[in-house]
């Protein structure tokens, strides 16, 4: 936990018989947490946004998977969003996760799951 810098890293998913490994880029400045995934076309791996507790998908190309995280990376909720609309705030959110739709259920985050982030 703590405070990132921006960068890359790996998201590791305590799933319920083993350890998964994701590729992760880490958005903590303004400017990076802005931008998140604008522009792109897809994303290798997550995107930790950090602080946030909500995000918006407009301007976005494909839709995505979007984890509301607390301070001690707890998964406290999941949802897919599609381009053009505007995310809940999550009260206890303090970092958020985003992905390519349908990937973090195949990775095991869900409610209630804890995730632990490693910079490379």
């Amino acid at each position: 936990m703590g405070r990132w810098q921006d960068g890359r890293g790996k998201l590791i998913v305590h799933g319920e018989r083993e350890e998964l490994a994701v590729p992760l880029e880490i958005a903590s400045s303004y400017r990076a947490r802005t931008r998140g995934l604008l522009g792109r076309d897809s994303v290798d791996g997550a995107l930790l946004l950090s602080p946030a507790g909500s995000v918006h998908t407009f301007g976005m190309r494909f839709p995505i998977d979007v984890a509301y995280l607390d301070r001690g990376l707890r998964v406290i909720a999941v949802r897919t969003m599609r381009p053009g609309r505007l995310g809940l705030p999550r009260v206890r959110s303090r970092h958020v996760l985003e992905a390519g739709a349908g990937v973090m259920d195949g990775w095991g985050v869900r409610v209630g799951v804890r995730v632990k982030v490693v910079v490379e």
